[in-house]
């Protein structure tokens, strides 16, 4: 059976974007490109909001993966490539091969659906999908970059209180931590 996981980066304030809609505070360093390549190496599908999947597809698809790129930004292009990726999207009317539409309406249906068909790690990111597929998730991923930016998208806008258990908690050289947490 297949494990949902919530995992987006964060300012160590909790959000996801700047007050202006930027991610650019959340600039990358060698060790946490390394751990990133090393978690979507066994990610077996990537679930995507609309406009994080806008953010993350022509890059690793086109920009990053090409000769000339760092070796580190290669391998991520590659296995973001190679891993079937689920847009939720109403909007959306076509996307290359390799990446499935689904109709909000059908979110639940569809990731009830691919956990039962997917033994592994079904890759969940989007604040507002997240919130729309709350009782789905199974872990909660963070990486917090060390910038408080003060404002801007939460992690997850869920308006209500939602008790979890820490189960694990690394810093990287570079500043970022990780934590991964589970339902209390």
């Amino acid at each position: 059976m297949g494990k949902v996981i919530y995992w987006m980066n964060t300012s160590i304030d909790g959000y996801i974007e700047g007050p202006d809609e930027a991610m650019d505070f959340m600039e990358p360093a060698e060790d946490f490109r390394q751990e990133a390549n090393d978690h979507v190496r066994r990610i077996a599908a990537f679930l995507f909001g609309r406009r994080l999947y806008e953010a993350m597809e022509k890059p690793w698809t086109e920009d990053l993966g090409k000769e000339g790129a760092p070796a580190l930004e290669r391998e991520f292009a590659r296995f973001y490539k190679e891993t079937p990726r689920y847009v939720f999207s109403d909007t959306l009317q076509t996307v290359p091969e390799g990446v499935t539409i689904v109709r909000r309406k059908d979110a639940e249906s569809v990731v009830t659906r691919l956990k039962q068909e997917i033994d592994g790690t079904l890759q969940l990111g989007g604040p507002e999908l997240a919130v729309s597929l709350l009782d789905l998730i199974d872990e909660f991923w963070v990486y917090a970059f060390p910038v408080i930016v003060g404002g801007g998208k939460p992690y997850l806008p869920v308006g209500e209180q939602l008790p979890l258990r820490l189960v694990e908690h690394r810093s990287l050289a570079s500043g970022t931590t990780f934590r991964r947490y589970v339902r209390s």
